[in-house]
């Protein structure tokens, strides 16, 4: 799970100087003025254009080399000017669609892209950027294979940087060669969920071209994504999510095959098949620039995403800046919508147009601290915080799986209630800051070989806050706003959409699961032995967040959790030696927590409600 790291702000490399025009033209174009690019290209009048990427893979195993889709939209220039590209590589064009209002890719008579989804092109083509929208292999247009953020997806995003920089051949829909003599190369990629964590993966190639990724909500580790510390998330899911957007099954049948069954879904085992999916070792490989954003209530792309990529960036000095926010699995064009366009458009001009507006000196962090408060930070997690430690209490207790539902878990933190344990500390004297990855260290013995330890922070105290579970703490008005030029086949109007927000007597801040068999390593078992006493650490998901004077905070410790996860309830009963277990918190300004009660209970006799429902990314 992630560490807490503290980082000194960073030197970064000077921004590349603003070449975009061929010798003899003028060294400044038209589009930049005052240090920032602004509109002077007639969007109704940008050229539009698909091309087909070759890749160096044969996925699909026809005797082909697979090819990747790339509808473009970008400014008709004056000869000689060329322009960098904001890129949305993205399995959704055509089975799920983007964005708030799920906007699909499309077409007109001659198979020319008409309408892109989101503002990207909208908003930055007048400014002087070419905007790609790539079919991920496998997925609409493409040929290939989708193999759910494995080596046929990440090379195929790839080879698009590599056409661009003049290093992969294209060809348009009748066979012609395509060359991009129209661009300078420099790329940037952005994307929410499945497309930022292809936009991770290609930073990870370290392709040359790539100058920044702009990843939201976006996974770092596919084997995260589906599992918790070895304990599954779902049953079946990468299978799933290729059936979900791919319309190429049947000729997939090796990559098929694969994501079947050299997942693990039988033993929990992060092995080969997810090391191919995990771009954080290979972090040293980036040489884009990276802007983080993520809600630290997503309960689909979990917090361990973001935060252990980000440390990772951290230790290599990768230039960097992070937007946290309440809500859940959240664009935040659907949250803080004109700062989020402003701080974009600063954010390309100055890693793709190479103007020296000053970006990478500001607060690298922006953390929504209460519902629609913003505040920056030099760093995150606040380079204030420490990891402070906290003992569960004195004695032994023990509590019986009794696959509890969440609001059940979590009430009333003093009552005797089946299937927890739950400690408190507090009324707090002062506000208590958290900031980066919590975890709790047990000690404990397990009458069964494995069971899942699921623990949970919990903020007990009347407070507004934003309701995410699900519904992703946000609702979409009645009026709209424009971003960027439209025509009369995309337009760049979208509609508002507010934070749903309410005053509740308590909140999960964030939780973590462990499958107990994993406590050694994740690549195999260890089952536990009935009579012996094994220390197990929870990791607990990296989250930013004040808890006011007066609240309690609990630690509430139960075991399957049939609303987050898919692991069986093994009727374990588990003993916790809480004299010698321990919650870690990272914390933010000097604190003492001592726990004030522990309610453990060993009756059992509920009844589990049903699994949780499958999401994409």
């Amino acid at each position: 799970m992630p560490r807490l790291l503290l980082v000194a702000l960073l030197a970064v490399p000077a921004a590349p100087a603003p070449a975009h025009a061929a010798p003899g033209a003028s060294s400044t174009p038209a589009y930049m003025r005052g240090g920032e690019t602004v509109p002077v290209y007639d969007y109704a009048d940008a050229v539009r254009e698909s091309v087909w990427v070759q890749t160096t893979g044969d996925a699909d195993e026809d005797g082909e080399p697979d090819r990747v889709a790339v509808d473009l939209v970008r400014p008709r220039t004056e000869p000689g000017v060329r322009v960098p590209v904001i890129m949305d590589a993205s399995p959704y064009y055509a089975c799920c669609g983007r964005g708030n209002e799920s906007e699909l890719k499309e077409y007109d008579a001659n198979g020319v892209i008409s309408k892109a989804p989101l503002f990207y092109d909208n908003y930055f083509v007048p400014r002087g950027y070419a905007f790609a929208a790539v079919d991920l292999s496998g997925t609409n247009r493409s040929t290939g294979c989708e193999d759910v953020g494995g080596p046929h997806e990440v090379a195929g995003a790839r080879a698009v940087v590599d056409w661009l920089n003049g290093r992969a051949p294209a060809f348009t829909a009748d066979g012609s060669p395509a060359v991009a003599t129209w661009t300078t190369g420099r790329v940037g990629m952005i994307g929410k969920s499945w497309d930022g964590s292809v936009a991770n993966g290609v930073a990870a190639t370290g392709v040359e071209g790539l100058e920044t990724i702009v990843p939201i909500a976006a996974i770092s580790s596919w084997y995260d994504y589906t599992r918790a510390n070895g304990a599954l998330r779902s049953t079946n899911y990468p299978s799933f999510l290729q059936s979900a957007v791919s319309g190429r099954v049947a000729s997939c049948t090796a990559v098929t095959r694969s994501l079947a069954t050299d997942s693990a879904e039988e033993t929990g085992d992060y092995n080969a098949f997810w090391r191919d999916r995990d771009y954080r070792p290979a972090a040293s490989r980036v040489r884009a620039s990276v802007f983080v954003v993520h809600g630290v209530n997503d309960l689909n792309v979990t917090t361990p995403q973001f935060a252990r990529w980000w440390d990772e960036l951290a230790r290599r000095g990768v230039p960097r800046k992070i937007w946290l926010h309440q809500a859940g699995h959240v664009d935040p064009f659907d949250l803080r919508r004109g700062a989020w366009v402003d701080a974009l458009h600063r954010w390309f001009d100055r890693w793709l147009q190479g103007l020296e507006n000053g970006v990478e000196r500001e607060p690298r962090a922006t953390v929504e601290t209460a519902p629609g408060v913003f505040t920056d930070a030099r760093d995150w997690p606040l380079p204030a915080a420490r990891p402070v430690s906290a003992p569960l209490g004195a004695g032994v207790v023990s509590y019986t799986d009794e696959s509890l539902p969440e609001d059940l878990a979590v009430a009333h933190p003093g009552a005797m209630v089946p299937g927890r344990v739950a400690v408190r500390y507090g009324p707090l004297t002062a506000p208590l800051r958290l900031s980066g990855s919590p975890s709790v260290r047990l000690r404990v013995r397990v009458d069964r070989p494995t069971t899942q330890l699921t623990a949970r922070l919990v903020d007990y105290g009347t407070a507004p806050r934003i309701q995410y579970a699900w519904g992703e703490g946000v609702r979409t008005l009645e009026t709209e706003s424009c971003w960027g030029e439209s025509t009369a086949a995309d337009d760049a109007c979208y509609l508002d959409v507010a934070q749903e927000v309410s005053t509740t007597d308590h909140a999960v801040l964030t939780r973590g699961w462990q499958d107990a068999a994993h406590h050694v390593t994740l690549r195999r078992t260890t089952p536990l032995r009935p009579d012996r006493w094994y220390t197990i650490t929870v990791p607990i998901g990296a989250y930013d967040a004040t808890v006011a004077a007066g609240h309690t905070l609990a630690v509430v410790l139960t075991q399957s959790d049939p609303g987050y996860t898919a692991a069986a309830n093994t009727g374990a009963t588990v003993e916790v030696d809480l004299a010698r277990s321990t919650l870690i918190l990272p914390v933010a300004g000097a604190v003492t927590l001592a726990p004030s009660a522990a309610a453990p209970h060993t009756a059992h006799g509920l009844t589990a409600p049903a699994r949780p429902q499958r999401r994409l990314p």
